[in-house]
């Protein structure tokens, strides 16, 4: 245990689409800013893009610290572990960037999702992320726990927002268009919904993270 990939494909690729919940870190420049860790776990919320980009949607909070550490400087670690079965622990450690609705490859991305519903979660952005190093380690430390189901309140709460109510409820937010630390975050009044259409085999991220060629898929 302990080895690096060039990739996620195979046995990676299969452990972390099946797990149920995994984790991202982000910290700002500052020496003295505020780590986030943040859990993600919406069923169909994660995709592999291609065989070094990954993506999930980020749904409305109460917070926007992922976003905001990823226009300062990009830098993001995503984690997976096991639950269940052999234990591992999965991670990408990489450069991120959220694109948000009002974006070309907005939509485009939003094929990677057919199993959400991005009306009933208040999605505001597509978090991708290009891998610069993939890593597994042991998670003989990581408890047995079993997933039950996803918990309805998220999609009960932001199913009843429309584009505006929604934008209005992040500009009530403190820390949605600027984060703990100041920087900027959510950018807002909150864009409308595009449509979603067929998925787009690869993306070319602005910012932070480094380029990816449309053409390469898995």
């Amino acid at each position: 245990m302990g080895k690096t990939y060039e990739r996620i494909d195979g046995r990676i690729r299969t452990f972390i689409e099946e797990q149920h919940i995994f984790f991202t870190a982000t910290a700002p420049l500052d020496g003295e800013g505020t780590v986030n860790l943040s859990p993600k776990g919406v069923s169909g919320s994660f995709a592999v893009v291609d065989e070094l980009t990954v993506a999930y949607l980020d749904f409305a909070g109460s917070n926007a610290e992922t976003i905001a550490h990823l226009r300062e400087n990009g830098r993001i670690t995503l984690m997976w572990c096991a639950f269940q079965g052999p234990p591992d622990i999965v991670r990408v450690h990489g450069r991120g960037e959220p694109v948000f609705r009002d974006d070309p490859r907005f939509g485009p991305l939003l094929g990677h999702f057919p199993d959400v519903d991005p009306g009933t979660h208040g999605l505001r952005a597509i978090i991708v992320v290009v891998a610069e190093l993939i890593r597994d380690t042991c998670g003989f430390a990581v408890p047995f726990m079993s997933y039950d189901e996803d918990r309805p309140l998220h999609a009960q709460r932001f199913a009843r927002e429309d584009d505006a109510s929604l934008s209005g409820y992040f500009e009530k937010k403190e820390h949605v268009a600027t984060s703990i630390d100041g920087l900027p975050g959510l950018p807002l009044p909150l864009p409308a919904m595009p449509d979603a259409p067929e998925a787009w085999d690869g993306i070319e991220p602005s910012g932070a993270a480094p380029e990816v060629s449309p053409g390469r898929t898995v």
